[in-house]
């Protein structure tokens, strides 16, 4: 058996660097639920299990770096992580606000849930939402997609090469664009359904001033609203979700 020499545990080390800053931000990885221990286990049977495949696009002599390089080559795997579990994050950070701009339309904005992801609450609709999206991740096992692309991203970020930061936010601004247009087309039914119920409760109300119509209505108003998400939950998460896959797939 070989020793392991400076130059690979260096290697080992800045590949660790690289997965858990991305699985530390990745939407289901990051979740609060799962135990810190749980994800710095993950994170380092990841690292090595992927190791083999990557360690060479490393160049020799690592170890015998300078500090200050050394220093700098961590530094540029962790900030190159962190964008891309960012930019994975953008899209259920979209999902997250544009599921409450939907549990708002439909009457039930005021319904508190528990905390999923976050240490704020979503409302009940918006929990449920995000819960069955982050099911769906590992249970369409999208998960190996996103370490196919961490591997991949060696090829197109390859270690020794400074951070583009520049890259990264035009990255960051389109992925930004995108996931909202996205959140967008699927939540826009609802935003329809409560420009439209709101229009024609005014109306009524405005005809019939001595009832109060908004009160008598809302029960009916947070009906439609749920039959409306019953008929459309299933492409709601299936357009989400193959939105996702298809940034796992092309990067």
């Amino acid at each position: 058996m070989t020793a392991p020499t400076p130059d690979t545990v260096l290697a080992i080390f800045l590949i660790f660097c690289r997965i858990g800053a991305c699985l530390m931000v990745i939407p289901g990885f990051s979740s609060s639920r799962i135990a810190v221990k749980v994800r710095l286990f993950i994170a380092l049977t990841t690292s090595l299990a992927i190791s083999p495949l990557v360690i060479g696009k490393f160049e020799s002599g690592l170890g015998s770096q300078a500090p200050f390089a050394v220093l700098w080559l961590i530094v540029s795997e962790i900030l190159t992580g962190l964008t891309i579990g960012f930019l994975g994050r953008v899209y259920f950070m979209a999902l997250q606000t544009l599921v409450t701009g939907a549990a708002m339309a439909i009457g039930f904005g005021s319904i508190p849930g528990t905390p999923f992801d976050d240490a704020e609450p979503l409302p009940a609709i918006g929990t449920m939402i995000m819960m069955v999206a982050t099911a769906v991740l590992f249970l369409s096992d999208m998960h190996w997609e996103l370490f196919r692309g961490l591997i991949a991203s060696y090829s197109r970020l390859p270690i020794g090469e400074s951070f583009g930061s520049q890259f990264s936010l035009i990255q960051i601004v389109d992925r930004i664009g995108a996931a909202f247009v996205l959140a967008l087309r699927i939540s826009s039914p609802f935003i329809i359904y409560s420009v439209v119920v709101n229009l024609a409760v005014g109306l009524a109300n405005k005809l019939t001033p001595q009832i109060p119509v908004y009160f008598l209505a809302t029960p009916f108003v947070m009906l439609g609203g749920l039959l409306l998400m019953y008929f459309l939950i299933t492409d709601f998460i299936s357009l989400f979700m193959d939105a996702f896959a298809t940034w796992l797939r092309q990067g």
